[in-house]
């Protein structure tokens, strides 16, 4: 495998790797909460993922979501 394929595997790794941890991972974890998860989605692109993240965690389930 050439340098250049091999550097497009880890930039194309990378771009998903990103596109998981500020999209997927604080949506997914605000739906299992019952809370927006665009709006944390937003938080996470304009703060950090990892804030994003520890926020969910400690807020814990939204008591007036409509399960």
């Amino acid at each position: 495998m050439s340098d250049e394929a091999l550097a497009a595997v880890f930039i194309i790794a990378g771009i998903f790797f990103a596109f998981w941890l500020y999209i997927l991972l604080p949506a997914n974890m605000a739906a299992a909460r019952g809370r927006s998860a665009f709006g944390w989605v937003v938080l996470s692109l304009l703060f950090s993922p990892i804030l994003a993240c520890l926020l969910l965690m400690l807020l814990g389930n939204n008591p007036n979501s409509r399960r």
